[in-house]
């Protein structure tokens, strides 16, 4: 049984988690309405809540150190939503920063790092540099007949909107609704989107007055730039009133009114929440209440990834079963027993599309949307852009394709790395962006779109492209391919030189990249998650990089093969056809076996040999070549015989072949036999490697 303090901390770090990267997308709105000169306060205000959550949620677990970050944070944010300070590219930097910072201090307390005591030091003392006195404005709003009961219940932020609203000019409105007591929520909310495209709603406050009991009417409090007939045309409705705020004559405060708004909404704030309520209101909603307040508001639950790969293996095992009522139905038939037969067989189907629906239901739950990694990198290339002094725009689209979760945890540090080298190598400085007429700020394009059974991923960046000459040169003084071949290198082999260890377009290692190290780690970590990496890239023009990903790893449809009387699975993603090996078509192009499909050359390669499997005493009368097409390369892989076609689960092997390449796993089949899983990525690469160009009894791939 799980320990209920552990499980509670538990969810204490994803609902931390979830706070911050919440927090980290407001700033990134934040950033990009700031660009265009723009201000957005329910943006501000959005992140001054996630911040003050994430302090309550600190304060309730003992985190100490976010805590203490979370509280500085929340009187930042705070003087930013009132006016008190304004919003600039100095203060949202700091801001930025402090996301990083609650990310390490989150792993720290998961005992995975040590705490980053340097940096929250440096982060207070930048958050301390912000701060100071900041007066408090005079409030405008006493210029207004406006009803000393809203004015009460003003609360500080809603006050620092309305005066916004006066100093920029815009009128006020009442707007008086009657709503029915069972639909107010969704009502409310319909009226301010509305509203919004006209103006804003500062507060709404009860009258006090409903022409029935199931009824409660509310007085909105607007501002808007719109005239009062423009307003009326477009939000009026039966149940509405609107009526303009008028000023008054002397803009003074009769005695005994109310007391300052400042002072009211501070007052008001530490009162009970239907404190702002007239009594028989309170009565009316309190109507309500007891019938929804001990529901939950949320209709989702967390669930450890380790919980569905534990049910994914038991659909597999299910499987099996599936398989044995197959095989049952048929020896049944053919012992005669045809009665038995049928009903096993209708017993099957059912169990197979149960099985289906089980299936796709426990993947539909592995499933997120690629947004989750997009945002984080829409935040390293602000930092990084900001660091190299460059002008980065970063264009997302696609962030809400979906793909399974352990695959977007690992798409995380090879698209950083892709990112990184798009700035540093890609972006030119802007002053040679502009001798070359281009605009001074580059553009990074981050696209995702579903493709069959695949995702793909593409990265393209409007900057120099890949100096081939000088990554041509670097493979040959490193060895990495010899003079001679180099001038026979097709130009797709060529690009793909970026992926081999060590390779670097840059002489002097920078902060960022250029010591080769990177792409290659890139290429390696995309291939533990069947994903395949292309490049294209053109001069003066810019590079782009494709990334083909299998949506989910949990559950395969495989092509199984017999090879050296062994079963062998292969992704069907990977396959492109199965077609008769013809011997006669075999012929060696300088050193490796090729066939001709349909006019193009087809590199191919005998799977029993390359795996070092003893061929058996009686070959099989035919064989089959398996072609597989990993983006743009294509390998025929011979094999002894194709068996047909079975959803499969992966699972691990044991240490004693876990290293050896060209396999990726292993699976248990519907006959109950185990058959070991191939890794196609490590296949293609190592009968396709352009490091066996050194080599002269090879011929380059063309």
């Amino acid at each position: 049984m799980v320990d209920p303090g552990e499980r509670a901390r538990e969810e204490f770090f994803t609902e931390a988690q979830e706070i911050v990267e919440t927090f980290s997308r407001n700033l990134l709105s934040l950033d990009a309405t700031l660009k265009v000169g723009g201000d957005d306060p329910a943006l501000v205000n959005e992140a001054f809540r996630a911040v003050h959550t994430l302090k309550g949620l600190a304060g309730l677990f003992g985190a100490v150190q976010l805590g203490l970050v979370s509280h500085r944070l929340e009187d930042l944010l705070d003087a930013l939503r009132l006016g008190r300070m304004p919003l600039s590219s100095a203060v949202l930097d700091i801001l930025f920063g402090s996301v990083d910072v609650c990310a390490q201090i989150l792993e720290a307390d998961r005992g995975a790092s040590e705490p980053p005591a340097a940096a929250i030091e440096a982060l207070c003392l930048r958050l301390d540099a912000l701060g100071g006195g900041h007066a408090q404005q005079q409030s405008p709003v006493v210029e207004y007949e406006l009803d000393p009961g809203m004015l009460a219940v003003l609360t500080e932020y809603e006050e620092h909107r309305l005066r916004t609203n006066i100093d920029n000019g815009r009128a006020l409105y009442r707007l008086r609704v009657q709503f029915d007591l069972s639909t107010i929520d969704r009502a409310l909310e319909e009226i301010k989107d509305r509203a919004k495209r006209h103006g804003e709603i500062i507060t709404y406050l009860p009258t006090g007055e409903s022409a029935s009991p199931d009824t409660i009417e509310l007085d909105l409090l607007m501002a808007s730039r719109d005239d009062l007939a423009t307003l009326i045309g477009t939000l009026g409705a039966d149940n509405m009133v609107i009526e303009e705020v008028p000023r008054r004559r002397r803009p003074s405060l009769a005695a005994g009114t109310v007391p300052p708004p400042d002072l009211a909404g501070t007052l008001l704030s530490l009162a009970p929440p239907d404190a702002r309520l007239e009594p028989s209101t309170r009565d009316d909603i309190a109507a309500v209440e007891p019938a929804r307040s001990l529901k939950s508001v949320t209709q989702t639950v967390r669930v450890d990834i380790k919980k569905l790969d534990h049910l994914m293996n038991i659909i597999g095992e299910l499987g099996i079963v599936r398989g044995v009522l197959s095989r049952l139905s048929e020896r049944a038939r053919s012992d005669g027993q045809r009665q038995l037969a049928t009903e096993i067989l209708r017993l099957h189907r059912s169990f197979d599309r149960r099985l289906g629906d089980l299936r796709d239901a426990v993947l539909e739950v592995r499933m997120v949307p690629l947004g989750q990694v997009f945002d984080r990198l829409a935040r390293v290339v602000r930092q990084i852009s900001r660091e190299v002094d460059k002008d980065i725009r970063l264009v997302i689209t696609g962030a809400e394709t979906e793909i399974d979760k352990l695959i977007v945890e690992e798409l995380s540090d090879p698209l950083m790395h892709m990112i990184r080298n798009a700035i540093d190598h890609g972006i030119e400085t802007a002053a040679d962006r502009e001798k070359s007429g281009k605009p001074a700020a580059g553009t990074i394009a981050l696209n995702a779109y579903q493709k069959g059974n695949h995702v793909m991923i593409e990265i393209e960046d409007d900057g120099a492209g890949i100096d081939e000459g000088a990554l041509l040169d670097k493979a040959i003084t490193l060895g990495r391919i010899s003079r001679s071949d180099a001038g026979d290198l097709a130009r797709h082999d060529l690009l793909g030189l970026i992926f081999m260890p060590g390779i670097s377009t840059r002489d002097v290692a920078g902060d960022l990249s250029g010591r080769g190290v990177g792409m290659d780690v890139v290429k390696t970590n995309l291939a533990k998650i069947g994903g395949v990496i292309d490049v294209h890239s053109e001069s003066g023009i810019g590079t782009k990089m494709t990334i083909t990903l299998p949506i989910t790893l949990a559950i395969v449809n495989a092509l199984l093969v017999r090879a050296a009387g062994q079963v062998f699975a292969l992704a069907v993603s990977h396959v492109s056809e199965a077609i008769v090996f013809d011997r006669r078509a075999l012929r060696r192009v300088e050193g490796r076996e090729v066939v001709s499909l349909r006019g193009q050359t087809l590199p191919v390669c005998r799977l029993a040999e390359h795996l070092g499997l003893p061929e058996p005493a009686e070959a099989a009368p035919r064989r089959f070549v398996v072609v597989m097409s990993l983006g743009a390369r294509r390998l025929g892989l011979v094999v002894d015989a194709v068996l047909g076609q079975e959803d499969i689960v992966i699972k691990p092997l044991g240490p004693s072949i876990s290293s050896v390449r060209g396999l990726t796993g292993a699976t248990e089949l519907g006959d109950q036999r185990v058959a070991l899983v191939l890794d196609a990525t490590s296949l293609v690469d190592d009968v396709l490697s352009s490091t066996d160009l050194a080599s002269p009894e090879v011929a380059p791939r063309g």
